[in-house]
């Protein structure tokens, strides 16, 4: 990211930029700067955008070879092509020796670092990673953006706004602008604050189901169920969730067992360190056998409701009331 800063401030550019990795908010945000600075505003003659999996490679190489008109540079992004993956062959032996006008911005989510084209672009240009921000940078990236707007948040209640959240940025930025305003008239944001106004990710309700099972709260454990169906997720959809929630709690709680610690765990399982101590203590509530029951009656669960012994709503509906009674 540092290196994509400093030539836009230089104004010497590379002929090309892949931006790639898991988080979407930065890869979206480095795209539209590089864009911003490698053509001018509104500059639709010069500056092309191309998306998907359908490209046509010729037609772009057609387009790169075209000298551009009234400008300097012809630019050319193209997104989520899955060239980085597979059939990148043709594009990046053109960039072997591309037209020296034209310069190309590449946005993927997952790329194969041995293909062919990623070596290409790597050597010729630059290749910057965009990875799920850690808890650390999160905060101060939180903290950044509400010192801005003269506020303050303790601690406590920047944990329970990431708890809310999750770890994607564009999420925590959408929340970040309805707290705000809903705190338009404070200088402090409390955690009822948060309660109030930040939405429930479907992940974290299936969380907080799991506890309500695992607690033997079956009325709270249904009422979460019944949320979620009126917001029109899909009763499978909510069965598969509950199945990685037990899955993931099985392998937190055998990690545990191994007494590696909440960061070790969250680097093995891919939960940021906060989040994989509140999935152990989850964990400590099961033993490891029921964990086992559990994924196997979600199997179950599914299987009845392919072969049609069951309605899909009814079998999820079943699987609570059996293990939160």
């Amino acid at each position: 990211m540092q290196r994509i800063n400093e030539d836009i401030k230089s104004g010497q550019f590379r002929q090309m930029y892949l931006l790639y990795g898991e988080e979407a908010y930065l890869r979206k945000q480095y795209r539209d700067k590089l864009r911003k600075a490698l053509a001018a505003d509104g500059d639709t003659m010069n500056c092309s955008y191309f998306e998907g999996k359908d490209i046509t490679v010729g037609a772009v190489i057609d387009l790169a070879e075209t000298l551009p008109f009234f400008a300097d540079r012809r630019v050319i992004v193209m997104e989520n092509s899955g060239l980085f993956k597979a059939g990148g062959e043709k594009m990046a032996e053109y960039l072997e020796e591309p037209a020296q006008t034209s310069y190309f911005v590449f946005v993927e989510k997952e790329i194969d670092k041995r293909s062919r084209l990623f070596k290409t672009v790597s050597a010729k240009g630059m290749a910057a990673e965009f990875p799920e921000q850690n808890e650390a940078t999160l905060k101060k990236w939180i903290l950044g953006m509400i010192k801005k707007e003269d506020k303050r948040i303790t601690e406590q209640s920047l944990e329970l706004f990431l708890e809310k959240t999750g770890t994607d940025m564009e999420n925590i930025r959408k929340e970040l602008e309805k707290l705000m305003c809903y705190c338009m008239d404070k200088e402090v944001i409390s955690g009822q604050d948060i309660e109030d106004i930040c939405t429930h990710r479907v992940s974290s309700r299936i969380f907080d189901m799991i506890n309500a099972i695992a607690d033997r709260r079956q009325k709270k454990a249904l009422d979460l169920y019944y949320e979620l169906l009126a917001l029109k997720e899909p009763a499978m959809r909510i069965l598969f969730l509950i199945a990685r929630q037990f899955n993931m709690l099985l392998q937190v709680k055998e990690l545990k067992g191994k007494g590696y610690d909440n960061k070790t765990i969250g680097g093995k399982v891919g939960l940021q360190p906060f989040i994989a101590g509140k999935y152990a203590a989850q964990a400590a509530k099961f033993k490891g056998s029921d964990l086992r029951k559990a994924l196997e009656a979600c199997v179950e669960a599914e299987e009845a409701v392919k072969t049609g012994r069951m309605n899909d709503v009814m079998s999820v509906e079943l699987l609570i009331v059996r293990y939160s009674a």
